[in-house]
């Protein structure tokens, strides 16, 4: 490797984020930097990684997409008999986080998932391009296959079963809301001396805004 891992680094410098800058509530603080993630035109704005544990106690994380946000959560899709649903399922305890470099910002989120209603999953579900959703139908996630050619022929037999058909959502597959009881937003600055403010649910539901050092 010619260069260093170790010397590899940026000096961030776009921004900065002062309390008197920040929403009380942490949602429409989201809500403002997602509006700025959008017109700045961010590849994937919505990939955010999905940290979740398993059984044995040991983390686990993979890049989601964000597909919504009401006034306490954040919303996202896949099987429920995959590896991360069976992980949400012993354990609702989970986190996200969304990093943007281009604005040198990331978010991140910790709290108890839910799964969303059957009415939220076939609305969505309706919406997605009909590949997907015979990717959805088709592939049984997170289990040991044979082969590329075992997926690929199951896939083409099951759009010819549907050929001509509406495609209805499977049992398996859906969404979760992830109910934040904490989100924190981080802005990029120069030697290091990152700004980092806390949102922290207390007991009564209400929102306690700190700072953090970097």
């Amino acid at each position: 490797m010619h260069t260093s891992i170790a010397d590899i680094r940026k000096t961030y410098a776009q921004a900065q984020l002062l309390e008197s800058e920040t929403a009380s509530d942490p949602m429409q603080q989201f809500g403002k930097w997602w509006e700025e993630a959008i017109r700045a035109q961010i590849d994937e704005v919505n990939a955010m990684t999905l940290a979740t544990v398993d059984t044995e106690g040991l983390p686990d994380a993979r890049i989601v997409l964000l597909k919504g946000v009401d006034e306490n959560s954040f919303h996202f899709f896949t099987n429920y008999q995959s590896n991360k649903g069976q992980q949400l399922t012993s354990n609702s305890n989970a986190a996200v986080v969304l990093f943007w470099k281009e604005l040198e910002r990331q978010v991140r989120v910790r709290g108890n998932i839910e799964r969303l209603s059957d009415a939220e999953n076939d609305a969505y579900f309706s919406s997605r391009p009909r590949e997907s959703q015979l990717g959805a139908v088709s592939s049984p996630q997170s289990t040991i296959i044979e082969n590329r050619n075992w997926l690929e022929e199951r896939y083409n037999s099951i759009k010819a079963t549907f050929e001509g058909k509406e495609i209805v959502r499977p049992a398996h597959w859906g969404g979760y809301r992830l109910a934040a009881h904490s989100v924190e937003f981080w802005q990029g600055r120069p030697g290091r001396m990152h700004d980092r403010i806390k949102y922290k649910k207390d007991p009564s539901g209400s929102w306690l805004r700190q700072r953090l050092a970097p």
